[in-house]
């Protein structure tokens, strides 16, 4: 009866579309008013609009670190694609075709999500950006390092600096692939859960192996959980900011370190260039939705089952 009666409906509508208006929809307005004007500090009114109406905007086009976050960021993007949604992919797989254990796997590998990114970020430290940290001592154990020795014959480790600008890459990336590889791992193991166990069943009868009912079944019918996996993976790589930030900080190697995100922080928090960070944040929405538009081109949705 609730359907026929629409009263109820707008009872519960309204409270959450306010909610909507009020925290998201108005400050992303004003957001973009904020782009034309100038202003000196957060927290600060604006002074007027700037003299050039779109000169944030020009700014976009001739500022080299953006040019190297937007770089840097379309890097994590294609990792994120390939690692995390084809890591969750192959774990979902794996976990699926077991029948004793599968549900103490789900949890291990979901676990990671629940972690704080500071709690996250200050492990990774651990692990990559101290000199004597895990990752040096065991390269130094492999016999990977070299010493060198001081004019009192003392041999010093030659430890890896894996916050330099040969090793950043790897030091921020690794954390943000490694967390949320349990997210899209979630995904697709309730999308396996949802095919019909009569189409393994029938190809089994038929003579498909494995490899083949994986090719013929399994991924023709995940093809739009696949494609739900991929738009959250380029939509979230345009927005990382815990890890990194946590673990470099505004301290990146030579400016070569920014992601769109951190870069959008350090303008606004630390520079206090309040209107620039608000044009950053206007076009990494511009570029999540041109991304997710493309890849709905490329990666059309199915309808059929």
């Amino acid at each position: 009866m609730i359907y026929k009666r629409k009263t109820p409906l707008l009872v519960f509508l309204i409270p959450a579309f306010l909610f909507l208006v009020v925290y998201l929809y108005y400050p992303f307005l004003q957001n973009i008013i904020n782009t034309f004007m100038d202003i000196e500090g957060l927290g600060r009114p604006a002074s007027g609009f700037n003299e050039v109406w779109y000169e944030n905007y020009q700014r976009l086009f001739t500022d080299p670190n953006l040019r190297t976050a937007l770089k840097n960021t379309l890097i994590l993007t294609v990792c994120t694609v390939v690692f995390q949604v084809g890591i969750a992919l192959v774990l979902a797989l794996m976990v699926d075709s077991i029948r004793v254990g599968g549900q103490v796997f789900r949890t291990v590998y979901f676990f990671p999500i629940v972690i704080s990114a500071t709690a996250l970020g200050l492990m990774f430290n651990l692990i990559f950006l101290y000199r004597g940290g895990m990752i040096n001592q065991l390269l130094l154990n492999l016999g990977q390092l070299d010493y060198e020795i001081k004019a009192n014959g003392k041999m010093i480790v030659q430890w890896i600096d894996w916050k330099d600008v040969e090793h950043f890459m790897t030091t921020m990336f690794s954390p943000v692939i490694w967390q949320y590889v349990g997210f899209y791992f979630v995904i697709i193991v309730t999308g396996l859960n949802n095919i019909p166990s009569e189409l393994f069943e029938a190809a089994e009868i038929d003579g498909a192996s494995g490899l083949k009912k994986i090719r013929y079944i399994t991924l023709p019918l995940l093809k739009n959980v696949l494609f739900t996996c991929l738009i959250l993976a380029i939509t979230g790589s345009l927005k990382v900011f815990d890890l990194p930030w946590v673990m470099f900080g505004a301290g990146m190697p030579e400016n070569q370190g920014w992601l769109t995100g951190t870069y959008m922080y350090d303008q606004t928090f630390n520079k206090m260039n309040v209107d620039y960070g608000s044009t950053i944040a206007v076009l990494i929405v511009v570029l999540g939705v041109l991304m997710s538009t493309l890849a709905n081109k490329i990666f059309k949705r199915s309808d059929e089952y």
